[in-house]
C-alpha cells in the first residue's frame, strides 16, 4: 500500500452516510412525534372546551370536570379551565413520548356564535 491509495476510502465514506441518514432519522422522528402531539392536544383542548361549553347549564365547576374527563381519555392534562358567561377556554398539555421530548400546549374557546 503506497501513500496515495485509495483503498477502503469508499469504507469511511459509507460510514459517514450511515451516521448521517441515522441522525436526520432521528431529527424527523422527534419532529413527527412532536407534530402528532401538539395536534393531538389541540384535538382534546377543542373537544374539552366544547364539552365545558354544553354542560355550564349544570355549573361551571361540574363543567370543568367534564374537561378533565375529556382530557384524561386523551392523555393529555388539563392545564386551565376558565369559564366567562357562556364561554368556555381549556388550556391542555401533553407530553411528547420520545425521550428527548418536551410538553405539548394547546388552548381552545367554546361558547355561544355570535
Amino acid at each position: 500500500m503506497t501513500f496515495g491509495d485509495d483503498r477502503g476510502s469508499a469504507s469511511v465514506m459509507g460510514c459517514f452516510v450511515a451516521v448521517a441518514l441515522i441522525v436526520v432519522t432521528g431529527l424527523l422522528v422527534q419532529t413527527g412525534a412532536g407534530v402528532a402531539t401538539r395536534h393531538r392536544a389541540q384535538a382534546a383542548a377543542d373537544l374539552a372546551a366544547l364539552a365545558v361549553a354544553g354542560a355550564l347549564d349544570r355549573g361551571s365547576d361540574t363543567a370543568c370536570s367534564e374537561a378533565d374527563r375529556i382530557a384524561a381519555r386523551m392523555r393529555v392534562q388539563v392545564r386551565s379551565c376558565t369559564v366567562d358567561g357562556w364561554d368556555a377556554v381549556v388550556e391542555v398539555g401533553a407530553e411528547v413520548s420520545l425521550p428527548a421530548g418536551r410538553q405539548a400546549r394547546a388552548i381552545a374557546r367554546a361558547g355561544p356564535a355570535g
